[in-house]
Formats: C-alpha cells, structure tokens, sequence
C-alpha cells in the first residue's frame, strides 16, 4: 500500500514512512493510493466481534508491511485497554431512527483518544525498532492536543509541543494539557485563535532546515494514520443497525473535516452510508461551501462548541482532491487560492461533493436548546459539540434509514455550557476527580514563527 500527496508533487510513501511524515513535503496532505474494498460478507462477519478486532480487520489492508499482524494486534490492544466502556464507542437510541454514537469514554473523553491512543502506540513501537527520536508538534482547539499529550507523555523517543489558541479552550481542556508532568509534554499557548496555531505548525513543516533538524513528524489530523483509525467507529455502528443489509446516516459535528472525511472513506471501502452530514457551528464555513461553492474565511466568533471555532479545515483539502478526480495540480490550485483569501469550487467537483455529503448550521441558542431537550426527552446529556450535530440530524434525518450521530466529547469537558443550558453541573470522572486541584505548567508565546521554532529547539536541546 503506498501513499500520495493531495497536490502530486511529493515521494510516494510507505504507510509508516506517511504516518512519520505527517504533511506531505509539497504541503500537501496523504492518502492512500488505491481504497482498498470490504465485502458484505466482511461487513456481515463484524457482527458480535470486539471492537479491537474490528478495527484490526478494518485497517489491516491500508498498513501494508509495516507492522506484522501480531504486533499490529498487540497495538490495538494496548490502544483501547484504558477505554471506560467495553464497548469502545457505544450506541445509545435518542429516539425512533435517531442514535448516538458515544466516541468519549477514553482518557481524555474525546473522540479524538480513539486515533490519538492508536498512534501513540505505532509510533512507540516504529520508533524503537528503528532507534530514532521524533519531535511532534500539533495544534489544537481543544481535544486533539489534550489527547496527544496523553498518548505520548513519558515515552523515551518523543518529544511533544501541542500549540493551543490562549484563552479560547475549556478549563477542562486547557488543564488536560497543562498538567500532565512528563518532561517531554509541552502545553503553549498561543495568542490568536486556532487558525493561527494550524497555520504555525504548517509553517514549520514547510521550513525543511527546521523540520529535518527537530525530525518533525505530525499528529494532527493531516497525519493518515488519525482519520484511518476513525474509520472503525463508522463500521461497527453500521453494522450494529443492519449494515450491509440497510442503508445508514451518520451526522458529524465537525470543524477540521477529518472525523467526517473518515466516514467518506468508509462509504469508499463498501459500507451502504445513504448520507454524511457536515454539522457545523457559527463558525459555519464548511455549510456554506457546501451550500454555494464559496469557501472564503471571514473570521472565528468564539462559541461553546470551542472545538469547531474553525475557518481553515485541514481536510477538506483531502475530499476536494476525490471531488477534482484525484488532479492533484487542480489541488494546489486552490490551496494557493485559499492563501490569498479564499476560492470557489469549480461546479462539477461541487457536485461530486454534494453526491456525499449534507450539511447543516446550529447558532448558540440552538445548541443550548437541543442540550435542554435531548435531556428532557432521552436523558442523554450532550456536551455542546455533539448537540450541534443533533440539532443539524434532526432536520435531515429520512424516514426508513438510521441516523447515527457523532457524540464526540463527553459533557463534563464543558460544564459550564452544559449547565447554563439544562441546570445539570455534568461530574468528571472519578479518574479525573482532582483535575482542578493539579499544578498546571504552561509556556504563553507569541503568534511568530520564529518565535515558536527557537523556544522548540531549546526545549529538545535541554
């Protein structure tokens, strides 16, 4: 199995040399060469089997020879060993047709633990067999950062620099970072917003003199490895409703594209998906591209939802290069346009986007009126991102076919949105008890290249 760059002018890669690498040296992001296909028969045979087991035969064909099957199956297993739930990622029924798809019960309580607990543990394993060190850098508006650092704290052969827009994350998220006390974890707080951080971590992949020197790798979701691991979830939730057997939905509240894009490369692979819907917050970016062809940042309006305050969604890139028939040049294209402020989809890559996917818009009341009424009507209590995405399902749900929506993080992440919106104060839990009463050690920088790079360097050097 080898991988590609969206823009076409960058090495094709092996499956670890892409997860190594992160961004693709052309700025590009990877993908793989060819989507490998699971039949009916592989669908149907998922059926009762845990949810590691599911994820081996899943990812299996994308990763080649770089892990055998043993070890690749003591990974997955070492992955989702701190998981809360049995089940991994539980479904719960909201009401007739309507589910949710419960992605928070791993360490960090984000969806995000699922790939980020995974490829903590490639990493470790592809790293000491091949005695090489690695400095990591990432950026987050939230839960990616949070859960990176619980994946690679104290590990010998990383180094980790998670860069978070100052001021614009939860408490809870913030001291997730923040208080973790392994040397090789570094929480910076960047000032700006999360369009600032992703665009500084680009820029470091693009000063080759830096990314060489720190052997910078990625595990943001540019990184393949991230959105292979979250196709899983899209199989076993599908398979539970009757798949390949029935059609089925699925609702993504999302604000960098790649938990989604990972249900359009399952829908790639075979699985019968009928509809994907983009839910976005106010920062609607994503809706309105889908709704006019026009993709043009017009600034990030702090929400509730912090996690999706996103105008520059990273993989979107990946589903324009399927919608522009894989012309990797066309991608380029409109990346470069992009810098310049903004581009419009060309009507026929408009059209192959709008064969897949759905999307749909939720403001601040919205949201803090579907938390109140999902409570009130399931006793569910949503934290603010996966309320987006129900209020959004709830308006494009079809009869006859299951809408499976995405609860990407738990509602404790977000407790003071949570309880001004249903009067419930949502409890950590008992693990994270004392979150509050931890030191926090965190380092405020400047929105500078320069700046950033020179505080890495000394970080590692010492």
């Amino acid at each position: 199995m080898k991988y590609i760059s969206t823009r076409g002018r960058a090495p094709t890669l092996s499956f670890e040399e892409a997860m190594l690498t992160g961004l693709a040296r052309d700025g590009g992001l990877y993908l793989p060469e060819s989507i490998p296909q699971m039949s009916h028969a592989d669908m149907r045979a998922l059926e009762g089997v845990s949810y590691e087991e599911a994820a081996f035969r899943v990812m299996r064909p994308f990763i080649g020879d770089a892990f055998t099957d043993e070890e690749f199956r003591g990974i997955i297993a070492r992955a989702y060993a701190g998981f809360g739930h049995a089940a991994r990622a539980p479904l719960k029924q909201l009401a007739a047709g309507h589910f949710l798809l419960e992605l928070f019960h791993g360490p960090t309580l984000a969806f995000k633990d699922f790939a980020m607990q995974l490829i903590g543990q490639m990493f470790e394993f592809s790293l000491k067999r091949s005695g090489s060190r690695v400095s990591i850098v990432g950026a987050t508006s939230g839960d990616t950062g949070s859960a990176a650092i619980e994946a690679f704290r104290g590990l010998d052969a990383v180094d980790v620099f998670i860069l978070y827009p100052h001021g614009r994350v939860s408490e809870v998220q913030r001291r997730q970072m923040t208080t973790p006390v392994e040397g090789n974890v570094h929480a910076l707080a960047i000032d700006g917003h999360f369009d600032d951080a992703q665009a500084r971590v680009k820029d470091m992949f693009n000063d080759f003199e830096f990314r060489d020197g720190v052997r910078l790798a990625g595990v943001n979701s540019i990184n393949w490895a991230r959105v292979l691991a979250q196709v899983v979830y899209y199989f076993t939730s599908a398979v539970s409703l009757g798949a390949p057997d029935r059609k089925v939905s699925f609702t993504v509240p999302t604000g960098n594209f790649g938990d989604v894009f990972a249900g359009y490369i399952a829908k790639r692979m075979g699985l019968p998906i009928d509809r994907l819907v983009v839910a976005t917050n106010q920062n609607d970016i994503l809706h309105r591209c889908l709704s006019t062809g026009d993709y043009r940042p017009d600034g990030v309006a702090p929400s509730i939802s912090p996690s999706m305050d996103i105008q520059v969604s990273s993989n979107f890139e990946r589903a324009l290069f399927y919608a522009y028939g894989q012309d990797g040049g066309a991608v380029a294209q409109v990346m470069d346009e992009l810098k310049a402020g903004g581009f419009t989809v060309s009507q026929g890559a408009l059209e192959a986007l709008r064969e897949t996917f759905d999307s749909g818009r939720c403001d601040e009341d919205q949201t803090r009126a579907a938390i109140r009424n999902t409570w009130a009507a399931s006793g569910e209590l949503l934290c603010p991102h996966s309320a987006v995405g129900v209020h959004v399902a709830e308006a494009q749900r079809s009869p006859g076919v299951p809408m499976i929506t995405l609860a990407t993080a738990h509602p404790a992440k977000f407790p003071a949105a949570v309880e001004e919106a249903s009067g419930i104060h949502p409890p950590l839990p008992e693990r994270m008890a004392d979150l509050y009463e931890r030191d926090e050690r965190v380092t405020r920088v400047a929105n500078d290249l320069s700046a950033i790079e020179t505080l890495i360097k000394e970080r590692i050097a010492n």
